[in-house]
């Protein structure tokens, strides 16, 4: 069915700059008619959307609410109380720091809270999952921190705790950092912390992924157990792109410091509104329920998908993450993502805990946002698999994939919305 994007909300914006305006307006089109399975994406509800485009993104506020080095503060100053208090009592911390404008600058500041260049780090490698954060030569973190590898058992791909544990007390780290871009199964961080505590190491939990899981009680918190918690607002949670820092209240101060004056500058106020609004709408009962549907679909997709001759990592999911090999049809990884993505199916390739291919990372958060549930999942595992087999017509599976999508429009009226009208199905706002 063919997508109709209302530009009315652009209206200035196509006056002023219509090749913006129509670049925004195509990037709208093609969220409305592919499926958006990337486990790093969600759709924000239209009062997020709001927020973001508000007059607060004038606004310059270095420093904190109430010690500002900028005039005129005094009602940005609410805004970001609000989302801390708001964070604070949606994950049980003590102190939270919303001004990190990404998860990679959370994690930076959470080792300039806790170590110095040349300390010794534990963290999952980056082939078994890890983030570049986690000690990529490429990135910050493996220039100026000496990283020692954790994987997972190549045979179930699970994480093996007595393994981290002799590989922590050989090593003796400064920090153990546990968290994964692509690890489906939910961390135990009470063994972690254990670990940690025996080998006199700091515990730092990079929740980007499961943070929105944790905000419906669908994933164990690691607020109680890591010195610091890093974490993206966006992914499941459902909230503006950017980052936050959970800790107790004596590493308070020093993770503020850490964040400004040591690794940014001025907040991004309207993000910070914007997460106000998304941590305001994961308190409700309907997040709640919102999360526990987003695994129950990646459960069942994870099962079609094997069903189909993919091999599951792990043997299925309890998160929004499933992973997958294609190998068993036949199909390098690459491969089938192109031809997925011919298809109107996005999503990306990942490390496999054997071997030098690559798998399929999947999420299950966007399309439940939408409104999809069990049938649906497994409707796409079918796509999935005959679009990877080549054995469906690209044109045909593509009209499939338009169908299905248009049959769950992530923004059903034009944004902003009233009432309830043009909310993704799924938000706390939308109606019954």
């Amino acid at each position: 069915m063919p997508v109709i994007t209302d530009p009315a909300p652009l209206a200035e914006l196509l006056r002023h700059d219509p090749e913006m305006a129509e670049v925004i307006l195509a990037e709208a089109a093609r969220q409305a008619d592919s499926l958006q399975l990337i486990a790093a994406e969600n759709f924000t509800s239209p009062a997020v959307l709001e927020a973001l485009g508000s007059p607060l993104a004038n606004k310059y506020a270095e420093g904190y609410p109430g010690a500002r080095h900028h005039g005129g503060c005094e009602l940005v100053d609410m805004a970001e109380r609000i989302a801390v208090e708001r964070a604070k009592s949606l994950f049980g911390a003590e102190h939270v720091n919303v001004q990190a404008h990404s998860g990679s600058s959370a994690v930076l500041a959470a080792y300039a809270v806790l170590l110095r260049p040349g300390d010794t780090v534990l963290a999952m490698g980056l082939q078994s999952g890890g983030h570049l954060t986690h000690g990529s030569p490429a990135n910050f973190s493996g220039r100026w921190f000496d990283f020692v590898p954790y994987g997972v058992d190549p045979e179930s791909g699970l994480i093996d705790y007595d393994r981290v544990h002799a590989i922590a007390r050989a090593h003796r780290p400064k920090a153990i950092v546990c968290g994964s871009i692509s690890y489906p199964r939910h961390i135990d961080y009470a063994a972690f912390r254990a670990i940690a505590d025996d080998v006199g190491a700091h515990l730092i939990a990079d929740a980007a992924h499961p943070i929105g899981l944790v905000a419906g009680g669908a994933a164990p918190n690691p607020v109680p157990y890591a010195d610091i918690v890093c974490a993206t607002t966006h992914k499941v949670l459902r909230g503006p792109r950017g980052g936050m820092l959970l800790c107790d209240a004596e590493l308070a101060d020093r993770v503020d410091r850490a964040v400004f004056p040591f690794t940014q500058g001025g907040a991004q106020m309207h993000t910070i509104a914007a997460k106000a609004v998304a941590f305001g709408e994961a308190s409700t009962p309907a997040f709640s329920g919102y999360a526990h549907q987003v695994v129950a679909n990646a459960r069942v997709l994870a099962g079609a998908l094997g069903a189909e001759g993919f091999a599951v990592t792990t043997g299925g999911t309890d998160t929004h993450l499933v992973t997958v090999d294609p190998s068993p049809l036949d199909v390098p990884g690459a491969v089938a993502r192109g031809r997925l993505a011919s298809a109107g199916m996005v999503l990306d390739t990942c490390a496999l805990p054997y071997g030098d291919g690559r798998g399929l990372r999947l999420g299950t958060a966007a399309v439940t946002t939408q409104g999809m549930g069990e049938a649906e999942m497994a409707r796409i595992a079918v796509l999935f698999a005959g679009v990877v087999r080549d054995d469906l017509d690209l044109r045909v599976a593509r009209e499939e994939v338009r169908d299905l999508a248009g049959s769950f429009p992530p923004y059903p009226a034009s944004y902003p919305a009233r009432d309830g009208v043009g909310v993704p199905a799924g938000h706390p706002e939308a109606g019954a």
